[in-house]
């Protein structure tokens, strides 16, 4: 959802920004960004404190974070493409699940002004469903597998995993979706594909965009 479907992964970018500021850290690097990319916060958080060397408890880190990113959640918006693809989706009663790392309370800080557009969804499944055994976020598949088996108890049907695609913008997402045994989309934030276009980790199983306006579905016979 992050940076793939709205634009939130760059309120989180500055919300670390302004704690890394506070500390003379600087800002966030993209070789440290593509590892933070749909992991679940309390892993994320983590990694900046130990890449950084921040003076500060995971708890003191995530009241900082949590207060800046409190102002800018209300103010995000979906990126290009976004909203025809769901619409032209549903249009044609494709299934679709929403699994996003984001805990439910943060998912509705971020979406509570754009609910209409995700009422669209047929599946929500947020990073603190108790469904999921701890510590397997993404990159672990195990949220696409519970998105799939709530689809498939929806409809009544029957869904394979293979014949699944999964949309995702960050590294741990692809290789959550490749886990998973699904084609992967893998959208990259625009400031991210210089350094991951030639990223071997999609081989046959996915292909990379700039854009989800770009994405061909004609080719998935959609």
């Amino acid at each position: 959802m992050d940076g793939l479907l709205i634009n939130t992964e760059d309120m989180y970018t500055v919300a670390i920004n302004k704690v890394l500021e506070a500390h003379d850290k600087g800002t966030m690097s993209w070789d440290l960004k593509l590892q933070l990319q749909g992991l679940p916060g309390p892993e994320a958080g983590r990694k900046v404190i130990e890449y950084y060397d921040l003076p500060l408890s995971f708890e003191e880190f995530d009241t900082l974070n949590r207060k800046h990113q409190a102002i800018l959640w209300p103010t995000s918006k979906f990126l290009p493409g976004t909203l025809e693809l769901i619409a032209y989706l549903k249009e044609r009663n494709v299934p679709i699940a929403l699994c996003t790392s984001s805990t439910v309370e943060k998912f509705h800080h971020k979406t509570s002004h754009l609910t209409e557009a995700f009422k669209a969804f047929d599946v929500i499944i947020t990073g603190d469903d108790p469904r999921i055994p701890k510590g397997r976020g993404k990159p672990f598949p195990d949220i696409w597998q519970l998105g799939l088996k709530e689809l498939n108890a929806k409809f009544n049907t029957d869904i394979e995993s293979n014949e699944c695609l999964v949309f995702e913008d960050g590294i741990p997402g692809v290789n959550a979706g490749k886990s998973f045994g699904a084609y992967v989309i893998w959208v990259p934030h625009k400031d991210a594909i210089a350094l991951v276009k030639d990223h071997k980790i999609l081989g046959d199983r996915g292909e990379m965009l700039e854009s989800l306006e770009h994405f061909d579905r004609s080719k998935f016979g959609l």
